[in-house]
């Protein structure tokens, strides 16, 4: 096999609100990324141009030696958008390997354990989810109220939330997961409230109920939920879960392969958890992008500690020349080269879009006009 060498990135801001990662090699091998970008897409597109300057020239098979110094080389390590675009980079490194290689990239993390990798899509009243369990899901997630959520609310304020997710039990009966995404929305004492409310209906995991970043705060729920607690879609790199493991602080971590790492990072995370019995159910959101999901396949493939991933409803439909194989609530893995599948380039010019200005998020509350998450 020929040395290659990386001549250029090119990014696409798509009209899902994803952000695709082009990376473009002298052998003509191609390969594509998808960096995390919510609503900060051209900050995204800059981190990436920055980070491939280094790039360009280099061998892309020295994927581990390219992220030490692109992770490393920054004042502040952990700056989520450097570590979005080095995600994405990271992504399509991997991506030229395994094509220059013939290999599928599950094959060269040392193999598959499991032969597909469980999925769920997101619903959140009783119909969506008897619509999805009769396409062949087996797995749900709903997300609370959306509404802004003060630090402690009266009984009345909690009742929407149980009883949409009261409804879907009844509707999808015991033999379909659930889970509820909670987006950091509550307070550590009202995060206790309604999650022994929920104890009834028997769930999956609770994402988010509480802001993480004060581990203690996530510990103190944790211990006490009757539900086991998710998190992880915004931390970066093995060092961001680092004492959420240690304290085991959560039952179920939730890596986003376009903001932690990328690939390896991913798979070290989930070694990392495994040493303390944990489980990964890697997170892909709404404007993730179907190339985030099939790189996270090939890391779900390969480790032990998997549960189930997000990104069932993302398989690449117009981008992808086939989309990825879904049956029985299930990602069949991607048999092709590298991250397995062929990206249409007519469908990249139709979909690409000017990347809109920054969306804040601004929640307010009604009675007082105060912020809110």
């Amino acid at each position: 096999m020929r040395e290659l060498t990386i001549t250029g990135t090119r990014t696409f801001p798509l009209d899902d609100g994803s952000l695709l990662l082009e990376m473009s090699t002298d052998a003509g091998i191609v390969g594509y990324g998808q960096p995390l970008s919510y609503g900060h897409r051209r900050l995204v597109m800059a981190a990436v141009d920055e980070l491939a300057g280094y790039l360009i020239g280099r061998d892309p098979f020295r994927i581990e030696d390219h992220w030490q110094v692109l992770y490393r080389s920054s004042y502040a390590r952990a700056m989520p958008i450097l570590v979005g675009a080095l995600s994405g980079l990271e992504m399509a490194m991997w991506d030229i390997a395994g094509k220059a290689l013939d290999e599928p990239v599950w094959r060269l993390l040392g193999g598959p354990t499991r032969d597909r990798v469980r999925v769920y899509a997101g619903c959140n009243d009783a119909a969506r989810a008897r619509e999805l369990v009769d396409q062949g899901y087996t797995a749900l997630k709903m997300v609370s109220e959306r509404k802004p959520w003060r630090y402690l609310e009266p009984p009345g304020g909690m009742e929407p939330t149980v009883r949409a997710v009261a409804a879907v039990r009844e509707e999808v009966g015991d033999g379909v997961d659930i889970a509820i995404d909670l987006h950091r929305r509550l307070s550590p004492a009202m995060s206790r409230v309604l999650l022994e409310e929920l104890r009834p209906f028997r769930l999956l995991f609770a994402e988010e109920p509480c802001h993480w970043e004060n581990v203690e705060s996530l510990l103190s729920v944790s211990r006490t939920s009757p539900v086991p607690i998710a998190v992880g879609e915004r931390q970066v790199t093995r060092w961001g879960f680092r004492e959420v493991v240690e304290r085991e602080a959560a039952a179920v971590l939730q890596p986003d392969i376009r903001a932690c790492g990328g690939i390896m990072e991913m798979r070290k995370i989930a070694s990392l958890a495994e040493s303390h019995y944990l489980a990964l159910a890697p997170h892909s959101g709404a404007a993730g992008g179907p190339v985030g999901v099939a790189a996270s396949l090939h890391v779900c493939a390969a480790i032990p500690n998997f549960l189930v991933m997000e990104g069932g409803l993302q398989r690449g439909e117009g981008l992808f020349r086939e989309p990825l194989s879904f049956a029985g609530g299930f990602l069949e893995l991607p048999q092709g080269p590298g991250l397995g599948f062929e990206i249409d380039p007519d469908a990249i010019s139709a979909r690409t879009v000017d990347p809109e200005p920054l969306d804040r998020h601004m929640h307010r509350l009604a009675e007082d006009d105060s912020y809110a998450d």
